[in-house]
């Protein structure tokens, strides 16, 4: 999605969504011709369509049915199966939207290895801007993408979990099932 629809809301987009139960609870997927543009977790469908329409208020938003878009039934289960069973993380297409700096965060985050993590003030010298801390944090909030953009991996200097935007449990089973899934691979 080119950064000026983005802004516009997803004016002209046409967006295809899906919701289903994971190990983390109700997982919403939206995505546009593209890639996958939306990952979150709600109470329920009603709040996972909320949180997409926000997103994308002036989007073309649709739920997925095989003639639209049979590519988000086969992505929403490989991400659901890495939940919920451990498997790898799928290689999926992305439809990343932010500004340039939140972009710069969010593709380093997709460089981070299972297993591995690193500190908000270790990924603001990564990407060389070491005082950018706190906007680091900020970007790593912004994520809309939630898993296959693994800002999940970042955690305070002291090694506390610090914030997630879908809640600290979450981001500690995450952890501990890729903790889990890399000991596996050595």
């Amino acid at each position: 999605m080119r950064p000026s629809v983005y802004r516009s809301g997803g004016l002209g987009e046409a967006i295809s969504y899906a919701s289903r139960k994971t190990a983390l609870g109700l997982m919403g997927m939206a995505a546009t011709e593209t890639g996958i543009c939306f990952v979150q977790f709600g109470d329920d469908e009603s709040s996972l369509l909320a949180m997409l329409t926000k997103e994308f208020p002036n989007a073309e938003i649709s739920a997925s049915s095989a003639q639209n878009a049979p590519e988000l039934a086969t992505w929403i289960k490989a991400l659901e199966q890495h939940i919920s069973e451990g498997i790898p993380r799928p290689d999926l297409p992305i439809d990343m939207r932010g500004t340039a700096f939140q972009l710069k965060v969010w593709r380093f985050l997709l460089s981070i290895p299972v297993g591995d993590v690193l500190s908000y003030s270790q990924l603001a010298e990564q990407i060389n801007q070491p005082k950018a801390v706190r906007a680091v944090a900020t970007a790593c909030a912004k994520n809309r993408i939630a898993v296959l953009i693994p800002c999940h991996r970042i955690l305070r200097s002291d090694g506390g979990l610090g914030g997630y935007r879908w809640g600290i449990d979450k981001k500690k089973m995450l952890l501990e099932r890729e903790a889990l899934v890399d000991e596996d691979h050595e």
